[in-house]
């Protein structure tokens, strides 16, 4: 992992400073890039004003020519306007290396529209607001091993990475990794709901949820076991959990929330195609 508290060279733009740009600076910081090495473009004042008054970061309404000392531009914009905020910033990032967290946009887009060839694209997901997150990287043929190194050192400020060959690989990332924090939360939410109609409080239930997913996941990350026989051990024939997956088999719950997934999928590969032209 490249040092960041040495790395006294780096000097990191965000375009973007909402909550996944909001994630890495933090990171950054902590593990010892000073302020001055970044800055934002943010277009919303209050944002800049949040950015300002946590950090002490210089935040712009649109970009300028400080950008001509960016060593690296994490593109951290929602996808629908991209192109737009790309356009203006390549004339003073032709010199950057380019890491792109917004979902959907391939990299020929980005690296048509920014007029250069060293482009990461990467999908993280909202843990990285804790440093617990987890994104997979894709790079263009034109980032260098050293500049991957580079990219890993930012990366892993929010969590785990891991690297693809494949950047289509990136689309069902979105749909398991990227979209799958608001999975656990749709479950949680049934099983608070599910523990207030059996009679406990909003907040035993919501204790006890939480507590569980926390725990199931360390475990299953813990073990060298699959989680099929992580669940075996905790299913006896005719017991109450085998009464449970019993009924959530009965309702193709499987099935339905692999074919959400790959809903999830589709979208992001159309989200491509719609807002991804190639046109400059």
């Amino acid at each position: 992992m490249t040092n960041l508290s040495t790395a006294h060279s780096e000097r990191i733009a965000f375009i973007g400073g909402g909550n996944m740009a909001s994630a890495i600076i933090g990171g950054l910081i902590r593990r010892g890039l000073l302020v001055g090495q970044i800055q934002v473009v943010e277009p919303w004042a209050e944002q800049r004003a949040r950015l300002q008054a946590q950090w002490d970061i210089q935040a712009h309404e649109a970009p300028g020519a400080s950008l001509s000392a960016a060593t690296l531009v994490v593109w951290a914009v929602k996808p629908q306007v991209f192109r737009e905020a790309a356009l203006p910033v390549r004339v003073h990032a032709r010199q950057a290396l380019h890491l792109s967290v917004a979902a959907g946009i391939r990299s020929e887009s980005i690296a048509q529209w920014l007029e250069s060839q060293r482009v990461v694209r990467a999908m993280p997901n909202t843990p990285a607001l804790i440093g617990k997150g987890i994104t997979a990287l894709f790079a263009r043929v034109g980032v260098t091993a050293a500049e991957r190194l580079v990219i890993e050192g930012v990366v892993q400020t929010t969590g785990d990475f891991l690297w693809l060959a494949d950047e289509t690989q990136l689309d069902a990332v979105t749909a398991l990794s990227g979209s799958g924090p608001a999975y656990v939360f749709y479950f949680i939410e049934a099983m608070i709901q599910a523990g207030t109609d059996m009679g406990l409080s909003r907040a035993q239930a919501h204790q006890l949820a939480v507590a569980t997913f926390v725990g199931a996941s360390a475990l299953a990350q813990d073990s060298s076991e699959p989680p099929e026989v992580l669940r075996a051990r905790v299913t006896s024939k005719g017991g109450t959990t085998y009464a449970a997956l019993s009924s959530l088999d009965e309702d193709q719950v499987r099935q339905h929330f692999i074919r959400a997934m790959q809903a999830a999928r589709q979208r992001a590969s159309e989200m491509g195609d719609e807002f991804g032209s190639s046109q400059a």
